[in-house]
């Protein structure tokens, strides 16, 4: 199995680097104002690629905070439950803490 996803890899490697060869030509991009930016073909598309990356991960940025706060506050760590009070207890002894759900929304995710 690790063979065939290196043979994969080496192919897509190869279809990359024979696009890169066949798109050498110089091509403009044309900016506001008269601005025009002239490179490579293979690396408009790079840039491109690369911005559309960039974008795609500051987008998912919020939702990511959004998440760990969540799990943040689902977590059995940072929990603080209040201390049994004396009082409650009675003559029974100490008071159990109230059961407390940990289950977060989703399963958690290694890595993060």
């Amino acid at each position: 199995m690790r063979f065939l996803a290196k043979l994969f890899w080496a192919l897509v490697f190869f279809a990359l680097f024979a696009f890169a060869l066949n798109n050498q030509d110089e091509t403009s991009v044309r900016w506001f104002f008269g601005y025009e930016w002239r490179a490579p073909m293979v690396i408009v598309v790079l840039v491109a690629f690369a911005g559309g990356c960039a974008f795609g991960v500051l987008a998912m940025v919020p939702s990511w905070w959004r998440h760990r706060r969540v799990a943040r506050r689902h977590s059995p760590l940072q929990q603080d439950l209040p201390p049994a009070s004396p009082a409650a207890a009675g003559n029974n002894g100490p008071v159990a803490p109230p059961a407390v759900d940990f289950a977060p929304e989703h399963p958690p995710r290694d890595g993060i």
